[in-house]
């Protein structure tokens, strides 16, 4: 259970709630929603404790489990997925000193090495180890981790797999609270919908913050809308509250208008009233006190959601091939992820990367975008060619510098032509002097998208760049990519964003297997 009491929070000097009160009781599945840079994600942060509130009280009983947006295994990485995922009950040391025993017992067969072994044994079973390894592979395969994957270090997953891990593990520890931060996000089709079973037969409360439509409908009981400082309760299912949100938003756009009305026809009798005699004076005086209470107590309607318009400049000429690959191959210590890996990139082509999570699909853009090396072939780039790059995990964001200081990194425009662009993305007033490292997930998202249009790139490489993205932004995006006469190369798991794009190829992962696009493709992107 979990219990604020006139919660205030400030990010950036930003206050983005303001005296906040809810309770989440036992069994509570609650819907945490609201626009990019609302404060969903800072909310979270403090209610698990990671951050602290600018006023008011977090009461926590039981025991807490928190996924945070872009979670990391914190643990040494020569552990392996299992190990990690057992850790979430204390079960971790148990499991590495039973190996470790059976492993001398193989070179010493002594009774006391015998004992030994079979009295930690008993001791691991009694408290659950066993069965505790069965529950940790059937979280890990039903969050689409390969059960071939979890015994090896998390030093050779990739960085999906480990975030797969990551939820695993607070998953498996079964918490008497959830508090989870897009936890949908990497996840394909057949993970989401094994998720979504999952909370909705967890014992224990749950908070999520999910642009996953689909998963807050299916598994939420309340929802909490976080908007403009304020946080407001609504009963029932997403879709229900969207039902609801609809009716509020027009009743209050309604009084809104008629407060404004009846405000400028007071205003205006008494302006009329105070020009004539004093007796109409003095009653003038008293309509202006009316009209200045009437505007301290009047109703401000919703705020419509802005549709995102991104205008990427055309992008300079550049030669027939852009961008051409030769036997690329790429591992982390342990088996390559893929091998010989040969392909070529024309003028204005689309290339769309398809792979199982762990097919090396990411490692691939981190090569060719110079941010990793291959452990054989090479690549070369085309003449003209400039080269923008969208990292799945905005790497290239850092804490420490303002989010205009990131844009003049990209170009030298003038200060008002960089706001403008990113303005254009909704990020807009002190934001552009804010610390970068402070942003939401999804402002970090428009921020290295407006840091793409600012760079007058010919070829884009983008790692799942509608993570994060509320839709009105994910749809704005796709409509604006759709209309760019670059090339690019493309990994995403979103259906509607590769179909806006059209690919005209696909390179599939870790075979390097090339072949022309087709829509019925669309039904295992997702998947892939």
């Amino acid at each position: 259970m979990i219990q604020a009491r006139g919660l205030a929070i400030d990010v950036a000097a930003r206050r983005v709630l303001s005296d906040a009160s809810f309770t989440v009781a036992a069994g509570d599945k609650v819907g945490l929603v609201g626009r990019n840079g609302a404060g969903k994600t800072s909310l979270l942060k403090v209610l698990a404790g990671d951050d602290d509130a600018a006023g008011g009280i977090v009461l926590r009983r039981g025991t807490l489990g928190y996924v945070p947006q872009n979670p990391r295994p914190r643990t040494e990485a020569a552990h392996t997925a299992l190990s990690h995922i057992l850790s979430g009950r204390g079960l971790d040391s148990a499991a590495a000193r039973l190996a470790e025993l059976h492993q001398k017992l193989e070179h010493d067969h002594s009774i006391a090495s015998i004992e030994k072994y079979s009295e930690a044994e008993e001791r691991y079973r009694m408290d659950g180890g066993y069965s505790g390894e069965s529950e940790s592979r059937r979280i890990a395969a039903g969050l689409g981790l390969r059960l071939d994957r979890v015994d090896l270090p998390l030093s050779v997953l990739s960085g999906g797999e480990r975030r797969r891990v990551e939820l695993a593990r607070v998953l498996f520890a079964d918490a008497d609270l959830l508090l989870l931060d897009e936890p949908t996000n990497h996840l394909d089709s057949d993970a989401k919908t094994w998720l979504m079973d999952f909370l909705r037969e967890y014992r224990g409360s749950v908070i999520v913050v999910s642009h996953d439509l689909a998963l807050l409908d299916a598994s939420i009981t309340r929802v909490l809308h976080l908007d403009s400082g304020k946080l407001i309760e609504y009963r029932g299912t997403y879709s229900q509250y969207q039902a609801a949100r609809r009716l509020e938003e027009k009743r209050l756009t309604s009084l809104a208008h008629r407060q404004q009305a009846e405000i400028q026809r007071l205003s205006l009798l008494a302006e009329v009233m105070r020009r004539q005699t004093a007796k109409r004076a003095k009653q003038a005086h008293s309509i202006f006190t009316r009209v200045e209470r009437m505007k301290a107590q009047r109703v401000t309607a919703p705020r419509r959601e802005r549709k995102v318009k991104i205008s990427f400049p055309d992008p300079p000429h550049s030669g027939r091939i852009v961008l051409h690959s030769t036997g690329l191959a790429k591992g982390y210590g342990g088996p390559l992820v893929f091998r010989d890996v040969s392909f070529e990139v024309e003028r204005h082509e689309r290339l769309l990367v398809m792979g199982l999570n762990g097919a090396g699909k990411t490692s691939l853009l981190r090569i060719l975008a110079g941010q990793s090396e291959p452990n054989a072939g090479s690549f070369r780039l085309g003449h003209g060619v400039s080269l923008g790059y969208y990292a799945q995990e905005h790497e290239g964001i850092r804490s420490g510098v303002t989010v205009l200081a990131h844009m003049r990194e990209q170009s030298d425009a003038e200060e008002r032509v960089l706001r403008a662009l990113l303005g254009m993305l909704g990020l807009t007033g002190d934001i552009a002097r804010q610390d970068a490292g402070t942003l939401s997930g999804g402002e970090k998202t428009k921020l290295a998208l407006a840091q793409l249009v600012a760079g007058r790139h010919n070829l884009l490489l983008l790692d799942e760049p509608t993570n994060n993205l509320d839709p009105p932004s994910r749809s704005g995006v796709a409509r604006s990519l759709a209309e760019w006469p670059g090339t690019m190369v493309i990994v995403s798991h979103d259906p509607e964003f590769v179909e806006a794009l059209h690919p005209g190829r696909v390179l599939f992962m870790p075979e390097g297997r090339l072949d022309y696009w087709d829509e019925d493709l669309l039904d295992v992107v997702s998947m892939a």
